[in-house]
């Protein structure tokens, strides 16, 4: 289903239960659907898995996803809103620009012993 038809359809839904395996684009359509009306329900992956019947296919995930929603002690994610996402998103791209800072530091001071210049390890300002 596209996008598209995906926001049509849950536009024509009375308010009901909106279940979905907790994903990259997942919040988004969570908190799409609340503004809707739905109930929604993230599931994490690990807990759809073991009801998937058959090969991973979407209609076996759709089907699993189904299965799981209606279980009465199952852990739910709750909807992170825009803000709490932005700030995720921002702590990771930061640990990832430290991470890349590294690597180029450890490279350089390999290419550099190749040439028999030894550079003390860490970081000086």
């Amino acid at each position: 289903m596209s996008r598209a038809k995906l926001e049509t359809y849950l536009r024509e839904q009375a308010p009901c239960i909106v279940a979905m395996e907790a994903c990259a684009t997942s919040h988004f359509w969570g908190r799409f659907a609340q503004a809707l009306g739905h109930d929604v329900r993230l599931i994490p992956p690990i807990y759809v898995k073991p009801f998937v019947k058959r090969q991973k296919n979407d209609a076996a995930d759709a089907a699993a996803i189904a299965e799981a929603a209606v279980r009465p002690n199952l852990h739910y994610v709750a909807v992170k809103s825009a803000e709490h996402q932005a700030r995720a998103i921002a702590l990771r791209t930061h640990q990832s620009f430290v991470g890349q800072r590294i690597q180029l530091i450890n490279a350089l001071r390999g290419h550099l012993a190749e040439f028999g210049l030894v550079v003390a390890q860490g970081l000086r300002t």
